[in-house]
């Protein structure tokens, strides 16, 4: 069994964003092991997942708004040529956890950064 580690980021809210993504997992044939909040602003998902669904599980995740870090990308690209280049049905029928966590981000007030060096009328 594989272990697969990727981040990602959104500035949508936990509440628009978690259940289009849980239901877009569903729907490529992952199946959510465990969630949890790993900070105020981060939550982590395990899932499993055959490998070969892995190019579904990465459409699923770019359909649900999600923003992946550079490192997550390149894991999923890798991921997925390696499931391209298998033919072998028993090897595609491996299973592949996935760990999956999401920083919730916010929109910093910009003008208070911008006034620092004013000086008031």
């Amino acid at each position: 069994m594989q272990l697969l580690d990727i981040q990602g980021f959104s500035y949508e809210e936990r509440h628009d964003l978690l259940p289009c993504l849980s239901s877009a997992l569903a729907d490529c044939g992952g199946w959510v092991l465990c969630r949890k909040a790993v900070s105020p602003s981060t939550v982590e998902l395990r899932l499993e997942i055959q490998l070969r669904a892995v190019l579904d599980l990465y459409a699923s995740i770019m359909s649900s708004g999600l923003e992946l870090t550079r490192g997550g990308h390149l894991a999923l690209t890798d991921l997925c040529t390696c499931r391209k280049n298998l033919t072998d049905s028993t090897e595609l029928r491996q299973v592949v956890t996935v760990r999956l966590e999401i920083s919730f981000l916010e929109d910093a007030p910009y003008q208070p950064l911008l006034m620092t060096n004013r000086i008031p009328a």
